[in-house]
């Protein structure tokens, strides 16, 4: 039986992971559960799962980790406040189900100098789906990574067709439920571009040899091509238990906690190029990912500021991605050591360059 402490158990990530465990109880125990205010939903969590660590805020979620004796920590916390739990985790030598994207981005070399092979176990789908697919070869036998996009609900649009667009229309996602934040960053690829840069980090692939490509159905999650021309792409039905699971486990599967295709019914599956002048977020995202130090800490720092400006009707849904980059272009990275408190104030920064442009919008 697998010991998990949950990070953001009442979110999206957190709820679903409660379900995989709900469905497997000789599998998984839950020891702690940690949220971010929900207090009430937090103890309810506890009594119905026997929990009796847990943590409500960031600082109380950091001292879990390191009290609690657990086999694997899922840190399903969005934003960069994740990343004191995921340096925790690693420290304290536990496994990491990663979720949360912005912790491994923001901390960078940060995170992966303090990580032990094989440690980290990504929980996004489409790195769940190139872990699996990297086990049908060597390191050197890989070309390059491709990562699907389901084109959000403006796929197909002219940059000229998206300076109008309201917030209700950049949260009405047609194939996953998140969060106001992740949803938004999907809708303008900035989530998919975060991807592109966790991908690096992960699987230590040059970011040249990391494509994106529009994949609607968001049935291939993602795919690995190899040097002799073969690609192996992971497929099924978009369900967030099945990565839960294998991060809650890895690289064991866990029986039945996703339906399979259906393959009696007609489908068809379709690919298309990324239209880069209308969402420049993955090109701006690479340039971020090759500068490294505290540039991905800036870039996430100014696009939450952004989409939350979006949100509060200041400026335009074309305005999140056009203040990130200015924000990006006119840093200068600090002559200092890179640390938790370091990127902490460079986020901070960040989000004072980004919120002086908004002012002015």
């Amino acid at each position: 039986m697998r010991s998990v402490i949950i990070l953001g158990s009442t979110g999206s990530i957190g709820t679903q992971a409660l379900d995989v465990i709900r469905a497997n109880p000789r599998r998984f125990e839950v020891v702690g559960l940690a949220v971010g205010s929900n207090r009430a939903a937090l103890e309810a969590q506890a009594a119905e799962f026997g929990v009796e660590h847990t943590a409500v805020g960031i600082d109380e979620a950091v001292q879990l980790v390191r009290d609690v004796d657990a086999d694997v920590v899922l840190n399903g916390i969005t934003g960069s406040v994740g990343l004191g739990p995921t340096i925790a985790t690693l420290e304290r030598g536990t496994t990491l189900a990663l979720a949360n994207k912005e912790s491994l981005i923001v901390g960078g070399d940060l995170v992966t100098r303090i990580a032990k092979p094989g440690q980290i176990v990504p929980v996004d789908s489409e790195h769940s789906a190139i872990a699996q697919a990297l086990r049908s070869g060597t390191e050197d036998e890989v070309r390059r990574l491709v990562l699907t996009a389901s084109g959000g609900p403006f796929r197909g649009r002219k940059r000229e067709e998206l300076v109008d667009v309201t917030p209700a229309q950049a949260l009405a996602h047609p194939t996953w439920d998140m969060g106001l934040v992740v949803t938004t960053n999907s809708a303008t690829l900035v989530n998919k571009g975060l991807e592109v840069i966790e991908a690096h980090l992960l699987f230590d692939v040059p970011y040249d040899r990391i494509d994106v490509t529009v994949h609607p159905q968001s049935i291939v999650h993602s795919m690995v091509e190899f040097v002799d021309g073969s690609t192996i792409a992971q497929a099924s039905p978009p369900d967030m238990r099945l990565p839960i699971s294998l991060g809650l486990d890895w690289p064991n599967r866990v029986a039945a906690v996703g339906r399979p295709l259906d393959w009696t019914v007609a489908s068809s599956w379709t690919f298309e190029p990324l239209d880069h002048a209308a969402f420049p977020a993955i090109a701006l995202a690479k340039q971020v990912g090759r500068a490294g130090g505290d540039y991905p800490a800036v870039f996430n720092a100014a696009n939450e500021e952004a989409v939350a400006a979006f949100h509060a009707g200041r400026i335009g849904f074309l305005d999140i991605v056009d203040t990130v980059q200015a924000v990006v272009e006119a840093h200068e990275p600090p002559e200092r050591e890179l640390t938790l408190a370091s990127l902490a104030e460079s986020e901070r920064a960040a989000r004072a360059a980004a919120n002086a442009r908004i002012a002015k919008a």
